[in-house]
């Protein structure tokens, strides 16, 4: 990805130059140094996940440090593994998870609010996810006591760990109900039960669970009407509606597309809104293993990128998660062969190219995060 449409130090500084436009973008909106000059300081965090850009401690530290310079919020994202038989059976937790969880609390970043995001669902979103043997517990219904208060003692221990400003219990929880919807009723008993526990033990912490807003938006079952008004109101007893959203998914590049996604959010909740992971491709995007191709480039991110902090002020979001700071093409080609298509689709939507490049430019808009 080249950045030459924008330089963030988070302090944001967009530039007004792109060199490949797509034919169905306004040029002259990807070079207007106007759509952000009335904006006032900002009223909303802003961060990035610590997904680093390559498989090295160099480009851990790299990250976190990065982070701590450039941000007010961050998050930390676990979606691997559940250690499900300690937590069920009682027994010492697993080795990786122990230094995972170790490590993160150690880079541990003063003055900067956490974000902590957790899934119980696996990266298909079609179950719950796996434990550290590669097998899910079993269960009769995904309520069942046993599970119920594994996720609990998970959740507790992570809370207690790595001491969070905000709590995420289940990442993208919209999907199991687009993609296994006969489980849906019994994910929402488990939810109700964790998310009651949590909170008893935990009364002063923000709670919610992420919701894709481009599965939302437009989601793809027999019942849209009916599944968005399922959703609306499943997240609606949560303290702030948390979003996942990759607009280029469903193919949207213009501000007008992304506008429209916004008013749906807008319009479909009452809570403090958080997008607490977002992104967008710099380059066209292609997995054949996928059948996967969508246009993109450098343009239509600067642009997605105004539209979201537009409405971020706008709006009064409570923060905004930038998924990747910078392209992991380094990282990509470290991953093994079954996952390298997945890894892909989001390799190249970092604020930075891969090589950490940022171009000096003339005629920059400066929003200054504060």
């Amino acid at each position: 990805m080249k950045a030459c449409n924008l330089i963030l130090f988070f302090y944001i500084i967009f530039c007004s130059a792109c060199e490949s436009v797509d034919p169905e973008l306004d040029e002259s909106i990807c070079e207007s140094e106007e759509r952000l000059s009335n904006l006032n300081e900002r009223n909303f965090g802003m961060g990035f996940t610590t997904w680093p850009y390559d498989a090295t401690s160099e480009s851990v530290e790299n990250t976190y440090s990065f982070i701590s310079k450039n941000a007010s919020i961050y998050a930390e994202h676990l979606d691997n593994k559940i250690p499900w038989d300690s937590w069920i059976k009682n027994e010492p937790l697993p080795e990786g998870f122990l230094n995972d969880v170790t490590s993160r609390k150690q880079k541990r970043i003063n003055g900067l609010d956490l974000l902590l995001s957790v899934s119980v669902l696996n990266s298909n979103r079609t179950n719950i996810i796996e434990d550290y043997q590669g097998n899910i517990p079993e269960y009769q219904q995904l309520d069942d006591p046993a599970i119920v208060n594994a996720y609990v003692a998970h959740l507790n221990y992570l809370i207690d760990q790595l001491e969070p400003d905000y709590l995420i219990i289940s990442i993208e929880s919209n999907e199991l109900l687009i993609n296994t919807p006969s489980k849906w009723p019994e994910f929402k008993r488990l939810m109700q039960n964790v998310k009651s526990q949590i909170a008893q033990n935990h009364p002063d912490l923000p709670l919610s669970e992420s919701i894709t807003l481009h599965n939302w938006y437009a989601p793809e079952v027999e019942n849209p009407d009916a599944f968005i008004d399922e959703i609306q109101n499943y997240i609606s007893d949560y303290d702030f509606t948390a979003i996942s959203f990759y607009p280029f998914f469903m193919g949207l590049k213009t501000s007008e597309d992304f506008q429209l996604a916004f008013d749906f959010l807008h319009e479909n909740t009452n809570k403090t809104i958080a997008f607490v992971e977002t992104t967008m491709i710099a380059e066209d995007l292609e997995v054949s293993g996928l059948n996967l191709a969508i246009d993109g480039n450098e343009c239509s991110q600067k642009i997605y990128l105004e539209s979201l902090l537009l409405n971020a002020e706008e709006q009064d979001y409570e923060f905004i998660i930038w998924w990747a700071h910078r392209d992991y093409d380094a990282l990509w080609e470290t991953f093994d062969e079954s996952i390298k298509d997945l890894g892909k689709i989001w390799r190249d939507t970092g604020l930075l190219d891969e090589e950490a490049e940022l171009q000096t430019l003339a005629g920059d808009i400066s929003y200054v995060v504060l």
